[in-house]
């Protein structure tokens, strides 16, 4: 089933279309296309563009410098700049922490951030999982003690993507370790250049430095740059992980790849015929398909329903879940189809623009590009914990 798009939907698909033609820069095209590691400057050069635009905070209202899209037009951004090879949009700063100043900030804080967001000036973090509290992340022992107009925060955070270029961390951290686990939790703004803040690099085994340990030794954090109450962190914490988790659904992402992957399967021969012609390899593929059309009904549901309350609700769960398991079978069948080719590992062919002499031009990057996927199912929430989630908020058992 296809989506039914009218004559306004058509004209801004065509708009956004253009506007990528003309100021996608095709190095840059080539380099996401190519499946080559983007730098930070790679990531600005296109946020920027946006910014000029006016489409970079594309969850944000009108009154704080959103482009007033709705779900439709948001959807149909995330399909076409994903088609064109457009680098996706660190989601810290604009769709993340934005969207909770925006809810929950005090007229100064969004007078400060937001408009950094905007203009790109501030690089975010997360400061959410810790070694002891992930999928868990009630059980966070980060500490954050009070004194007078500023609090001293201690403890460690893990797996913090990004925080190696970053400029700010929004974190959880407990203010009152007599409460109840949701209870004694406090939403915090830490500067990364602060006395005290020590980032570490956890490296991937593909080589990729993505994320990071980063410590927090009696850092002075100013009491104005708490977000919400004191103590009632927990609401900040869930309405950025409904934009978090809707953000992991990853439609367009995967309708590209889906792409992909029918090309690979037309030109890859098994015995002597298109592997798309091979019974078995043709069902898995018609499954992902299906599967992929029933969440993009799903996310687009969800996210209009979300324009009425303000942010997506336990439903970004199954948007979770079932997003990530997709793109985790579309990587996988992606190297099955290439086969021995799809197994070696090139670090050389990700950092230097010369090619791998080895199989087709698409193998190379495959074999990386499955291993790092197998963590879609466990950040932003394990897949377990999201089937909690849903099994307590939506079906009450």
């Amino acid at each position: 089933m296809d989506i039914h798009y009218d004559e306004k939907e058509l004209a801004f698909r065509e708009e956004v279309r253009q506007f990528i033609r003309e100021k996608l820069p095709p190095e840059l095209a080539a380099k996401v296309k190519s499946g080559k590691r983007l730098t930070k400057e790679d990531f600005l050069c296109w946020q920027n563009i946006l910014s000029e635009r006016g489409w970079l905070a594309q969850h944000w209202p009108k009154e704080y410098g959103g482009p007033g899209w709705g779900p439709v037009q948001r959807h149909i951004y995330e399909e076409e700049a994903a088609a064109a090879g457009a680098p996706w949009i660190i989601p810290f700063g604009v769709g993340m922490v934005g969207p909770v100043i925006i809810k929950f900030g005090t007229k100064a804080q969004k007078e400060k951030y937001l408009p950094r967001i905007l203009r790109n000036e501030d690089w975010w973090c997360q400061g959410y999982s810790e070694p002891g509290a992930g999928s868990d992340l009630a059980s966070l022992k980060t500490r954050a003690e009070r004194h007078g107009d500023h609090y001293i925060v201690n403890g460690q955070k893990t797996w913090t993507t990004y925080a190696h270029y970053a400029d700010m961390m929004f974190c959880l951290v407990r203010t009152d370790p007599k409460a109840k686990p949701q209870e004694g939790i406090s939403f915090l703004l830490i500067d990364m250049k602060s006395p005290g803040v020590t980032v570490r690099p956890l490296l991937l085994l593909d080589g990729e430095h993505e994320v990071n340990e980063v410590f927090l030794e009696n850092v002075k954090v100013p009491f104005e740059n708490l977000v919400g109450e004191e103590n009632k962190g927990w609401t900040c914490a869930k309405y950025l992980l409904g934009f978090e988790r809707t953000g992991i659904a990853g439609v367009g992402q995967a309708k590209e790849w889906l792409r992909q992957l029918k090309a690979i399967a037309a030109r890859e021969k098994n015995n002597g015929k298109p592997l798309i012609e091979d019974p078995s390899f043709r069902a898995r593929v018609a499954a992902v398909e299906v599967e992929l059309m029933a969440l993009e009904m799903t996310n687009l549901r969800v996210v209009a329903d979300a324009e009425k309350g303000g942010a997506p609700g336990p439903e970004s769960s199954m948007l979770k879940i079932l997003g990530s398991e997709l793109r985790q079978e579309i990587t996988d069948l992606m190297r099955r189809a290439v086969g021995p080719y799809a197994l070696p590992f090139f670090p050389e062919y990700f950092d230097t623009d010369q090619p791998i002499d080895v199989g087709p031009e698409y193998a190379p990057p495959l074999a990386a590009q499955y291993f790092n996927h197998r963590k879609v199912s466990i950040y932003g929430g394990s897949n377990e914990i999201q089937r909690n989630i849903i099994a307590k908020m939506i079906l009450g058992l």
